[in-house]
């Protein structure tokens, strides 16, 4: 919860030997200066340290808006730029809920929520939406029939269907992350499923129906399992697989205070007893699976040095390129212990930069309760940058990439950290939302101790997502919660996806609620800047899915980046064709695709406002997007 942990300055750069972090009293007033920051802690509450439960800096002032609301379900305004709206429900998603334990969230496997995950299973040119679900204690004993997770179809006209169960693909087990991958290079993504007890590796037949393989495959593991990511660490053209361990749980003895399961005597945020976890509870080590090439993997953690001996609290992975050697590396978000970023070796083996990097800590040499990681080039300086989500009473950090994979918690500095003190950060991605050519940063919160409800401290158990516009790589400014709109909406967020599910150049995102509906919040940004979408297909040497390749586009002057991607956000997965806003301009000067076999290409010239489907070796070829129907206009 607020227990500290000191680790040695040696191990640390002299950089992140500042003050502690800000209260947040001034939240609404207006923006202070990074040197009024670092002495500001003197304004927060400090509570006596307690290990068990989230680390976080403290307990900070309430913030409230002009109604006396806590700014987490309030701070909204009459006028303002649309930006979303939530068409879940006439989009048809609302026949479905998520379900995860008891109402009165006892114990920490009930909080934590499911993801969601954007994928185009039946090759159609239109993104469907894989929602995860939990599952009860009487599901998991058999007394009743469990929750089951959901696939929607995609009809091209606003609407999906969910076709789960005659997909194969309703798990029908306690859910948490789904991450997609085309692991056998047959040109049809797979999803895996991360659960507590027993993963899921879905293999996609081609007829809209798919096979768990997980068992044949050996990537089941066991207990709990947290938001993977598929990548192709070693360069031989597969994908392979990270999983990360969460809280080693048994259900038979819950982590009740004072129990041998807990490492204290009670269990309180703020003086009031809460949920055990994850602090004083047992953690689960993370696992490599390398792709053998003929439907197996084999588990390499130990002997690629990724296997987590201190068995940190791991909730979202992702494999990047985050030093431009053409390599994926690794980053792993862990709750409440320090964050993991692996780099490349390209012999197989990775070594640990995490202190060294900059990211195991914020500026303050703090660990946080990250929960979902971000990663974008907001630069626009050919490096990709990382942004953590993490609990309330601690600000979001957004590690600025200096090069060569040194990165700088450089979030005060840009205006983004105070303001998500109150909130409790879950999904979270870089999209550029108004195609302005500057990739933009949007948050899902939600809280997990339904006691703050009846609490005087400024936050709320369903609370408003945050986005933040991208001015030009300098700072990045809230864009305002208007009434009835999407941005306004309060919700227990949990895992979020980013992509643009009606084909019409605009990104939108989904949200999987805990206890709630799935969000569904369509861009209607009124800005009409152009955009460049492009699916990619790797050749021999690379993965099909293309996963690993980044793209670099250069137009007016400006090179942006993108990057195809498993895994991220909250136990999630997005959106894997590359989306470019490009302003005002028309004309495309180069797109410059970096394939992960270390093939590059070049592509001058290119329309705007529009799909291309490019393939290794071969450039465009025909596709679905080259029909033009393909897009469903706002209704």
């Amino acid at each position: 919860m607020l227990e500290r942990s000191i680790f040695p300055l040696t191990k640390l750069r002299a950089r992140v030997c500042s003050a502690l972090l800000i209260g947040v009293s001034s939240l609404v007033a207006g923006q202070t200066s990074h040197a009024q920051n670092s002495q500001a802690d003197a304004h927060a509450v400090q509570s006596s340290p307690s290990p068990g439960g989230m680390s976080t800096a403290g307990a900070h002032a309430p913030v409230l808006d002009n109604q006396k609301r806590p700014i987490t379900a309030g701070g909204f305004v009459d006028k303002g730029p649309i930006v979303f709206r939530d068409v879940a429900a006439e989009a048809g998603l609302t026949v479905w809920q998520h379900t995860m334990g008891t109402p009165e969230k006892k114990f920490i496997l009930e909080t934590v929520g499911s993801g969601v995950a954007l994928l185009d299973y039946d090759n159609d040119g239109w993104l469907d939406i894989y929602l995860v679900n939990g599952s009860t204690y009487d599901a998991i004993s058999g007394k009743c029939t469990p929750p089951h997770a959901a696939l929607f179809h995609n009809n091209h006209d606003g609407t999906f269907t969910n076709v789960g169960a005659q997909a194969g693909v309703t798990n029908d087990r306690w859910g948490f992350g789904a991450a997609v991958g085309d692991y056998d290079n047959d040109g049809w993504p797979d999803i895996y499923v991360s659960n507590f007890g027993k993963n899921r590796l879905y293999h996609n037949n081609h007829d809209g129906t798919f096979t768990d393989v997980a068992d044949k495959a050996g990537v089941t593991l066991g207990n709990w399992s947290a938001g993977a990511s598929f990548g192709d660490y070693d360069g031989d053209g597969r994908l392979d697989l990270f999983v990360p361990g969460y809280v080693h749980y048994d259900l038979e003895h819950p982590p009740l205070p004072a129990s041998k399961e807990v490492a204290s005597a009670s269990c309180q945020f703020r003086g009031v007893d809460v949920m055990c976890g994850p602090r004083g509870l047992k953690g689960e080590k993370d696992h490599l699976f390398h792709n053998n090439g003929d439907g197996t993997f084999t588990d390499v953690s130990e002997k690629a040095g990724v296997s987590d001996p201190n068995a940190y609290y791991g909730l979202t992975a992702v494999f990047a390129d985050l030093n431009n050697d053409g390599k994926v590396d690794l980053a792993v978000a862990n709750d409440s212990t320090p964050n993991y970023l692996y780099l490349n070796k390209g012999d197989g083996t990775f070594e640990d930069a995490s202190y060294v990097s900059g990211y195991a800590l914020n500026e303050n040499g703090r660990e946080t309760a990250s929960m979902g990681i971000a990663v974008g080039d907001y630069r626009n300086d050919g490096l990709l940058d990382l942004y953590n989500t993490v609990f309330s009473d601690d600000y979001n950090p957004l590690y600025r990439n200096d090069g060569n994979a040194s990165f700088t918690d450089f979030s005060y500095q840009l205006g983004i950290a105070e303001v998500t003190i109150p909130f409790l950060g879950w999904g979270t991605g870089f999209l550029d939302y108004d195609n302005d050519g500057w990739q933009d940063l949007f948050v899902a919160n939600g809280h997990v101790y339904p006691a703050v409800d009846s609490s005087a401290w400024g936050t709320t158990f369903a609370q408003r997502p945050l986005l933040f516009h991208n001015l030009k790589g300098q700072k990045f400014e809230v864009v305002p919660a208007v009434n009835r709109t999407g941005l306004a909406a309060v919700i227990t967020g949990r895992g979020a996806a980013f992509g643009d599910l009606f084909n019409d150049g605009k990104m939108d995102v989904v949200i999987n609620q805990l206890e709630g509906p799935p969000v569904l919040l369509r861009n209607l940004s009124p800005e009409k800047n152009h955009w460049l979408g492009i699916k990619l297909i790797g050749g021999t040497s690379s993965p099909r899915d293309a996963v690993g390749t980044a793209v670099y586009l250069r137009a007016n002057g400006v090179r942006r980046r993108g990057d195809v991607l498993s895994g991220g956000s909250y136990a999630s997965s997005n959106d894997q064709r590359i989306h470019f806003g490009l302003g005002e301009s028309t004309k495309i000067d180069d797109l410059e695709i970096h394939w992960p076999s270390r093939v590059v290409e070049h592509f001058p010239s290119l329309s705007v406002d529009r799909f291309y489907v490019i393939k290794e070796g071969k450039g465009i070829i025909p596709s679905a997007y080259d029909k033009p129907t393909q897009s469903v206009a706002p209704k």
